[in-house]
């Protein structure tokens, strides 16, 4: 079954959604969206290190990622916000990512694969990577996930508790550069920061739980990914960029239901009180 290019695209972008969908949740929490840019723009570098040095991608992405996570934990919370920390950082390993590839011969083609992902292109190994990285992440985020929340909610509390905050911060910031690298394949990264956090936005209005926010943003993205690579397939469109499309107008119908639904308590308020 696993010959059938579209059912390892299929498994690849499920993989992914499910991975994305708890530190998504935590990126919207923490207000970090601008985290999910600098850590993709830092993947472009690690692209570029690894066509240059003739290493695995998958492995020039990953350590890049993990080296951007760890300089991020350590600067974080000194002189700089951590928006303009965020800023300087992406647009610097992106501009350092583009002047290497400039060294390198014939990569403007496979370039475009990296910038907007190729999953009708994942084989088998890169199917075990996804997963592999999938199973660490949900593994890792649900060891900490009591901490992670604590800390997410107030750091005082957290310190309270004998929990350090910086620290659930790295971990954080760890599986984030982890899921930037297993989703290259998929979405690119370029779009990689849209697929973890669109779902988590849309699901954010319906739920009263961080653990059902987490549930409903892996159902949206898996949903996205999967519907989107079929309309990509009828289409005739980029798979990576049909999938984030999806997902966006996931997002903005659920936007729209809860403007509705809060319109509606209002004027039922109203007329209760009148």
């Amino acid at each position: 079954m696993l010959d059938d290019f579209m059912l390892r695209a299929a498994l690849a972008g499920i993989g992914v959604a499910l991975a994305a969908a708890p530190l998504g949740c935590f990126v919207v929490w923490r207000r970090m969206a601008y985290f999910g840019d600098a850590t993709a723009h830092a993947a472009i570098l690690g692209v570029a290190l690894s066509l240059l040095l003739s290493t695995s991608i998958f492995a020039g992405v990953l350590v890049v990622s993990l080296l951007m996570a760890i300089l991020v934990s350590l600067l974080s919370g000194r002189d700089y916000a951590m928006d303009t920390l965020l800023g300087v950082m992406a647009h610097s390993a992106l501009a350092f990512g583009l002047v290497a590839v400039s060294f390198v011969s014939g990569v403007r083609i496979d370039l475009m694969a990296y910038l907007f992902g190729d999953i009708l292109a994942v084989g088998k190994g890169d199917l075990v990577l996804i997963a592999g990285g999938a199973l660490l992440v949900m593994a890792l985020v649900g060891w900490r996930w009591s901490s992670l929340l604590t800390a997410t909610l107030d750091a005082d509390l957290a310190r309270a508790n004998g929990i350090h905050p910086g620290r659930e911060q790295l971990v954080l910031t760890l599986s984030l550069a982890v899921v930037v690298a297993v989703a290259l394949k998929v979405v690119g990264v370029l779009l990689i920061a849209a697929l973890l956090i669109i779902p988590a936005a849309a699901a954010r209005p319906f739920c009263r739980t961080p653990e059902a926010m987490v549930l409903v943003a892996a159902v949206i993205g898996a949903a996205s990914t999967s519907g989107g690579l079929q309309a990509a397939y009828w289409l005739d469109t980029p798979t990576g960029p049909t999938i984030v499309s999806l997902a966006a107008l996931v997002f903005v119908l659920c936007s729209l239901v809860d403007l509705g639904r809060r319109r509606f308590a209002r004027m039922s308020s109203s007329d209760i009180s009148s």
